[in-house]
Parts: structure tokens; C-alpha cells; sequence
């Protein structure tokens, strides 16, 4: 590569010798437009010592305009002999003996340099393949991971059909394959088989040879089919919700109006009486069956008291429909109308929306998750079909999980809505402005809103208030309240993505194994650079997050202690020496770096 570098230097000195010597301005009769100018970039000659008379390359009767075509027109000639010549000596290099090669041939770019450019030439990939390889994968799969990895690393293009996005064509695999098993190559319409395959013919140096025999032809037809954008539907279905016929007849027959309530103007609202005697005439029922449907229809979300006070009543109290309340215009999972079909299981769509949400990561975040390609994601499939599934949201029973099930799922939540609001809003450009994202972003989750805000410091923190605020995310008798854990896993705080780049990484969590998951993510923010020990200055350097929640951690030596269950062994006996040795250790936070930590495709 030098060698070629050197050449080009003494190929363009050797081309500014021969401007200058065929120019002489007592002797030439050449017109000042033939005058060769040098490129603006390249170095400007100088006069010798004793030598008055300017510089015969700048002359001063010439035009701007003159100048910058004649430089462009005999730059591009130099470049273009150039490109030529090195071209003829590589191909000649790599006939005579390839370890004398100059030029990388397996590097996909060639660099080389000329005075004041710099050239890239991108060199064209050898395997020059027609067909096309397919996959079908699962989220969170080691092997399919493995696979992806493998082919980007290789430069070749591939479909992915993942089964937890797409779980239509699980039928497919199963017809293809004879088993659900993943992953599962095709080269064309020829199954290839899975990882163990794959690294079989990697190791016996034939992948290239196999490919260009499998891949040399255009596709036939019988391939695998990429997924189509809104073409694939959910195979489960929705179904019609059984209180879905009276909701209607109850939407178009009710008295929806503004009204007073303890000196409050109400406004979309019906008295519980109303619908009560509504129903009795339009079912032909008793009262207290028109109650007992009333309290129903309460408990489905399609209706609640105005300010959240009671179930449903038989009396002047005043209730609205929800799609009337007044912060659905702010909850990004609804759109227009609610979602009427049958509420499925909330462990269920929360396990959807995780596959999901993992799907998204692999195939457009960094393989270490902490940085996210937003733009690919707001265009992918994938995406969409996650907005389409957050619907089902609105109305699930959050009250049926588990502990461990509401630790995970809330998680989960907060880590999808912060990629959506980067995508939808916006990132947070500082402490100030991120108020307003994390409180103004919302889902309407099991009939009540959540932001970001509700879900940390609301239902994760257990109604405690956020940093620099005077006022609580719920107030006293908020039903939300009753989803929030009794006591506070300080864990929660390297498990939440902010989408900023001091926040932990993006991950997504099982409720089978929540808590294990999130000392692995403990452990990770730790080790890398969460903290920092500087033992001659006796001196600390902490995460910002670890003093905005430091309530949640204890006192900052009751901290420290806690911490060295999740630092590597020489951080550990660093900080077990401060702590023993009965000295004051100086805590130091690190500054907050509020970027997105957005992916930049290359």
C-alpha cells in the first residue's frame, strides 16, 4: 500500500516538473488560457532567494473562473492516470507472487493518497450472487444470532423471517422443514439446514464455492417469500368482545354532556342512572341486572367514574366512556376508537410485545444494545406491527399478574414506550427538556394512562417522587397504586432505558428469571464505567443515576457496600479497602450525557 502511495507522489511531482518546464514566460507564446494551474490543496511553490519576478503559474491577469476549470480539468486527468496505473499494477502484483501484494484483496476498501485528496475506491465483491438466502429465526435465539452475525460479517444480504414477529409462517417452516426448529437456512429454494451446517462448511473453507453454487442462479419462485409490509396478519385473531353489541347501542343512546360536579365542569359524561334505565328498556331486564352489566362494562374498561372514585352505581354519579377521557388525545396506543375486540391475557401481549421489541434489537441496534438504529426501526415492519399490538394494551387486567410478572412486564413497557417516543417526539436534550418527554408520552394500559414517569417512580419506585420534584406521580386512592410493589428493587434503575447515552443498555426481561436478569444488568452498568475508584485520590466515581435515586440506595456508604456485589474483583478490593480502613472517601457523580444514543447506519 505504500509502495502505491509513493508511486502517486512521484507520478504527480514528476507532472508539476513538466508544467513548469514547458512554460517560460520570455520564450512562450502561449495565450494565460492554456496556462496549467496547480489544485488549490496542493502546496504553493515558492520564489528562490533573490528572485523578484512572480511565479509563472499565477498569472494575475487570469479570471477566477479560468483557474478553477483549468485546476479541475487537469486534477481529474492526474487522478484518472492515476487509478489507471494502480489498477494495471495490482492486477500485475497479484499474478507474480500474492504475498508481495500491496492491496488487501479480502478488504472490501482500498485507500490511497494523492497531495491534498484522499481517494476510496471500493473495490467489487467477488461473489457476484443472483439468488437469495433466506432464514427463519426466533427472538432471543443464540444460534440465530450466531447466523446473523455470520452473514453480515460476510457482506451478504438476507431475508429474516422471525417466528415471534411473523407466527403465520410458522406453517411454512413446518411445511419446508418438517419441525419448528430455528434457525433454518435456504440458499434459494434449497434448504440448507441450521448452525451446525453452516459452521461445517465454514470450516472446511467450501462456503464460498457452495454459495456461488446454490446462490449463482436468480431466484425461481419456490423461496422462502420476504415478509410484506401490512401483508402477514396475526394467525390467533381477535375476537368480538360479548358486552361489544350493548357498548354500541350505549354509545349512539346515551346523553353525553358537559356537567357540573363538585364545582367541576365535566365534560363527555353520563349519569350512572341514565345507562341503568337505558338498559332496562333496551334489554327488557330487571335493575339489577342493568346494574350488575353496568359494573361489568366498569370492570372491561369501557367506562369509568369522572374522577376515578368508585365502581359503577345506580345513581346522579357521573361516568364517561373511555374513549372520552381527557388524556387519551396524549396516549400514543390509541387510535381514534378503542380497541373493542375480547382483552387477551396481559402476560400474554406483554410477552408479544417483548418478542417484538427483541426482534427490533437484533436485527437494529449495536450488538452490544447500547445504541439503536431509530430511523431503520421506524420504517420496519417489525415496528409497525408492534404499534398494531400496543392497541391491545387499552384494556388488559393488570391485576391477575404476579409480582414477578408486573416487575418484568412494567419494565418492559417503560423500555418499548422510550423507543417509541424517540421515534414518535423526540429525544430529551437535557434534564429540563426531559420532563416534558417523560411525562407528556403515554399509554392508556388497562384503562388508565401510563408515561414514562407513572411507570418509573409511580408503579417501579412505589409512588415516590422524581428527582427536583415536590409532587408524587399518583395521589392518595389512585388504583394504579395497587399495581406497585410494596418495597423498591433499587435493581430496577440498570434495567430502564432512558435513550440517552449515560443510561444503561436496552434489554428486555423474562419474568421467570427477573430478578437474576437484572443483577446481570447490575453488573454490566458497573463494568462499564458506571463506576470508577481511584484509590490514591480516595475518591469514587459514581453513576449521576446512583445520586438522583439515591432514596432507593441508602447512604453513600451503605451504597458502596452494596455495589461491590456487582463490580469486578479489583474494583471490589479497592472499594473494601476504602471502606475498611476507616478513612473519608470523596464521592464523585459523573456527568449526565443527555444524546440520544442513537446507531448510525453505515
Amino acid at each position: 500500500m505504500d509502495h502505491g502511495i509513493s508511486k502517486a507522489k512521484g507520478e504527480l511531482a514528476e507532472t508539476e516538473m513538466n508544467i513548469s518546464d514547458e512554460y517560460n514566460p520570455k520564450t512562450s507564446s502561449k495565450n494565460d488560457a492554456q496556462i496549467i494551474q496547480p489544485h488549490s490543496h496542493l502546496p504553493k511553490p515558492e520564489a528562490p532567494p533573490g528572485l523578484s519576478q512572480p511565479s509563472p503559474l499565477f498569472q494575475p491577469s487570469q479570471s477566477l473562473s479560468q483557474i478553477i476549470r483549468e485546476r479541475s480539468t487537469n486534477l481529474s486527468a492526474v487522478i484518472a492516470k492515476r487509478l489507471s496505473s494502480l489498477t494495471d499494477d495490482n492486477s500485475n502484483n497479484k499474478k507474480r507472487n500474492e504475498e508481495d501484494e500491496m492491496i488487501d484483496v479480502d478488504s472490501e476498501v482500498t485507500e490511497f493518497r494523492i497531495p491534498g485528496l484522499k481517494v476510496i475506491v471500493r473495490v467489487k465483491n467477488e461473489l457476484e450472487l443472483k439468488g437469495r438466502i433466506s432464514f427463519f429465526s426466533r427472538s432471543n435465539c443464540r444460534d440465530c444470532t450466531a447466523v446473523r452475525t455470520f452473514l453480515k460479517e460476510r457482506g451478504l444480504r438476507f431475508v429474516e423471517i422471525n417466528m415471534d414477529v411473523f407466527p403465520e409462517r410458522e406453517t411454512e417452516l413446518m411445511r419446508r422443514t418438517g419441525s419448528r426448529t430455528v434457525p433454518q437456512i435456504f440458499f434459494n429454494g434449497s434448504l440448507f439446514g441450521g448452525l451446525v451446517a453452516l459452521n461445517s462448511l465454514r470450516n472446511s473453507g467450501d462456503f464460498d464455492q457452495r454459495l456461488r453454487q446454490l446462490l449463482g442462479s436468480k431466484c425461481s419462485g419456490d423461496e422462502p417469500a420476504p415478509p410484506l409490509y401490512g401483508f402477514d396478519k396475526d394467525p390467533e385473531g381477535d375476537s368480538t368482545d360479548e358486552m361489544l353489541a350493548i357498548v354500541r347501542v350505549l354509545r349512539q343512546r346515551l346523553p353525553i354532556h358537559d356537567r357540573l360536579m363538585k364545582l367541576k365542569l365535566v365534560k363527555n359524561c353520563f349519569a350512572g342512572n341514565e345507562l341503568v334505565e337505558l338498559l332496562i328498556h333496551h334489554l327488557d331486564c330487571g335493575r339489577r341486572k342493568a346494574l350488575e352489566i353496568g359494573k361489568q362494562l366498569g370492570r372491561k374498561h369501557f367506562i369509568h367514574h369522572v374522577f376515578g372514585e368508585n365502581d359503577f352505581e345506580d345513581g346522579n354519579q357521573f361516568y364517561r366512556f373511555l374513549e372520552h377521557e381527557p388524556y387519551i388525545p396524549r396516549c400514543y396506543n390509541f387510535r381514534a376508537s378503542t380497541n373493542d375486540m375480547e382483552p387477551k391475557a396481559a402476560v400474554v401481549v406483554g410477552q408479544r410485545l417483548t418478542k417484538i421489541m427483541s426482534a427490533i434489537l437484533e436485527s437494529y441496534a449495536s450488538d452490544d444494545r447500547t445504541h439503536v438504529d431509530y430511523f431503520s426501526v421506524s420504517k420496519s415492519e417489525e415496528f409497525r406491527r408492534y404499534v398494531n399490538l400496543a392497541q391491545d394494551l387499552q384494556r388488559v387486567d393488570l391485576q391477575v399478574l404476579s409480582l414477578d410478572e408486573k416487575l418484568a412486564f412494567f419494565l418492559n413497557l417503560y423500555n418499548a414506550m422510550v423507543i417509541h417516543a424517540v421515534i414518535s417526539i423526540g429525544s430529551p436534550q437535557g434534564l429540563i427538556d426531559s420532563r416534558s418527554f417523560f411525562s407528556d408520552f403515554q399509554y392508556v394500559v388497562g384503562g388508565h394512562p401510563y408515561s414514562l414517569n407513572t411507570i418509573k417512580h409511580g408503579i417501579l419506585r412505589n409512588n415516590r417522587r422524581p428527582p427536583y420534584s415536590l409532587i408524587k406521580p399518583f395521589r392518595n386512592g389512585d388504583k394504579r397504586l395497587q399495581l406497585a410493589p410494596f418495597k423498591v428493587n433499587p435493581l430496577i434503575h440498570f434495567g430502564l432505558c432512558d435513550g440517552t447515552r449515560s443510561s444503561p443498555k436496552v434489554r428486555f426481561f423474562s419474568s421467570e428469571g427477573i430478578e437474576a436478569e437484572l443483577r446481570c444488568a447490575a453488573r454490566d452498568f458497573f463494568q462499564k464505567g458506571g463506576i470508577e475508584v481511584d484509590l490514591d485520590k480516595r475518591t469514587v466515581y459514581l453513576s449521576r443515576i446512583l445520586k438522583w435515586f439515591s432514596v432507593d440506595f441508602g447512604p453513600e456508604k451503605e451504597m458502596l457496600k452494596w455495589i461491590i456485589k456487582y463490580v469486578d474483583a479489583t474494583k471490589a478490593g479497592l472499594l473494601m479497602h476504602l471502606l475498611d480502613d476507616g478513612g473519608s472517601i470523596n464521592i464523585v457523580y459523573q456527568n449526565f450525557d443527555w444524546l440520544v444514543n442513537c446507531l448510525v447506519p453505515t
